[in-house]
C-alpha cells in the first residue's frame, strides 16, 4: 500500500475555484493508478475523476468540464482543480490509488485512500 496525503479543501463561494492536491509515499508513483473520490453528508462515497492504466482521465457526468485532475510523477503528487464550484460539490474528498487492474469509476478498485480533505462551497 501506498501513504496517501491530501490537502487543499476549504470553504469557497459558489463559481470559485480550489485545487486539491495529493502526495503519495511511493517509491514508484508511476506504478499506481490513481483516482478522486467525494462523500457528502448522508451519502456514499462516490467517483469523481481517474487516470485508467492508460493514463486517459475519466471524470463523472457531474464534473465534466469543471474539474480537472493531473499527476506530477517527479514530484509523486496527484492534483484536481475544481473551477464553476457548486454548492452540491460540497464533500470530503479522497485520493485513492490502485496497483491492481479494475474499474477506475469503483472505490473498490482501490486498495489505499487517504485522510480527505474537506470543501465546502457556500452558495
Amino acid at each position: 500500500q501506498v501513504q496517501l496525503v491530501e490537502s487543499g479543501g476549504a470553504l469557497v463561494q459558489a463559481g470559485g475555484s480550489l485545487r486539491l492536491s495529493c502526495a503519495a509515499s511511493a517509491r514508484t508513483f508511476s506504478n499506481y493508478a490513481m483516482g478522486w473520490f467525494r462523500q457528502a453528508p448522508g451519502k456514499e462515497r462516490e467517483f469523481v475523476a481517474a487516470f485508467s492504466w492508460g493514463g486517459s482521465a475519466y471524470y463523472a457526468d457531474s464534473v465534466k468540464g469543471r474539474f480537472t485532475i493531473s499527476r506530477d510523477n517527479a514530484k509523486n503528487t496527484v492534483a484536481l482543480q475544481m473551477n464553476s464550484l457548486k454548492s452540491e460539490d460540497t464533500a470530503v474528498y479522497y485520493c485513492a490509488a490502485r496497483r491492481t487492474s479494475g474499474r477506475y469509476g469503483e472505490s473498490s478498485s482501490y486498495d489505499s485512500w487517504g485522510q480527505g480533505t474537506q470543501v465546502t462551497v457556500s452558495s
